[in-house]
């Protein structure tokens, strides 16, 4: 009210408000992964993002795809790259006003359960996991592909003793022998297989259905007022993507992703050639976001449902998806 008193009233306060507007929208908020290496890193460290927004981009770190949905929420974040589908689902079953925008990576090699070596359990044995201690990343990809193989090899999870534990923190409790199986992606899952082995390889679980693959998602409101700010945020990643995919220059820019997610070269590299990027155009057929991805949505949200990890599942996840951005980078 002090504050109020000394601009005159209401007419001094709107003048402020408005003298702030501009300086709010200079700057944009997104969520990553550390050790999770993707082309749009290179844009990223090289501040092409920046000069082709003309705004700063602020750049937070996460563990998980459902802490993205809760930074989303509060309003921190107006941009996830590379949120996982089942923790976009659950967000989006729940009500949260969340839209995909396009498809990030598809990795079915790079996320994973690890049984403990010690247990000796492989595929054909896979029944004798009832009753063991578990570390899953609850409401992600990963929760997803482990509640798949586990109905896959008939164990019931009802027996097992499941701890809601992030890749990273899966993975050092496994590594001490406090966990019988853990399940994660990236630089953890490398972790956790020194200890360890899988189940089913990434082409044994696609035939199984298993797709693993992240989006980039936004609040339906943001992606609606901010339009053209988020076509020029698909574009810089969807040129990076085509840079990387050339395959022309992995020289210069690997370098320049590891760096960013805080990996060698090496794990970089490897980590890398089990990713797909798909093109603008890809992501935009009836494989991906022309329908695919809505139909994949919904199985993802009935496995939860049995599973008692949601509620209930939307009767449809077509206005889950919103292409229109991502078009409009394709013409630019």
């Amino acid at each position: 009210m002090a504050l109020k008193s000394k601009l005159g009233g209401a007419v001094g306060l709107l003048a402020l408000m408005g003298a702030f507007q501009p300086a709010a929208a200079e700057e944009l908020t997104v969520a990553y992964f550390l050790e999770w290496p993707m082309p749009f890193q290179y844009a990223k460290a090289k501040g092409l993002y920046d000069e082709a927004l003309g705004m700063k981009v602020n750049w937070v770190s996460f563990d998980t795809g459902t802490a993205m949905s809760a930074a989303m929420a509060s309003g921190d974040v107006q941009i996830a790259v590379s949120q996982g589908v089942p923790p976009f689902v659950v967000a989006t079953s729940a009500g949260q006003d969340l839209q995909i925008v396009d498809v990030a990576v598809s990795y079915s090699e790079n996320d994973n359960c690890v049984v403990a070596e010690k247990l000796e359990i492989d595929k054909d044995s896979a029944s004798e996991l009832a009753g063991k201690k578990v570390g899953v990343p609850i409401g992600t990809a990963a929760h997803y592909g482990f509640l798949k193989q586990m109905e896959h090899f008939g164990v019931d999870i009802g027996t097992m003793d499941i701890v809601d534990m992030a890749p990273a923190d899966g993975a050092a409790a496994f590594a001490q022998g406090s966990l019988e199986m853990v399940c994660g992606w990236g630089g953890a899952l490398r972790r956790m297989k020194e200890h360890g082995n899988v189940l089913l390889t990434g082409a044994e679980k696609e035939e199984l259905g298993i797709l693993v693959f992240d989006v980039t998602s936004a609040p339906a409101d943001f992606i609606a007022e901010e339009s053209d700010t988020l076509s020029k945020f698909l574009k810089v990643t969807a040129d990076a993507n085509a840079m990387w995919n050339s395959g022309d220059n992995t020289a210069e820019m690997l370098p320049v992703i590891a760096k960013d997610a805080g990996m060698s070269e090496d794990d970089t590299s490897s980590t890398m050639a089990t990713f797909v990027f798909p093109s603008v155009e890809d992501q935009l057929s009836a494989k991906w976001l022309g329908g695919g991805s809505q139909e994949f949505m919904k199985g993802v949200a009935e496995v939860f449902v049995n599973a008692g990890s949601i509620p209930s599942a939307r009767d449809s996840y077509d206005g889950a998806v919103d292409t229109s951005a991502l078009g409009a980078a394709a013409n630019m």
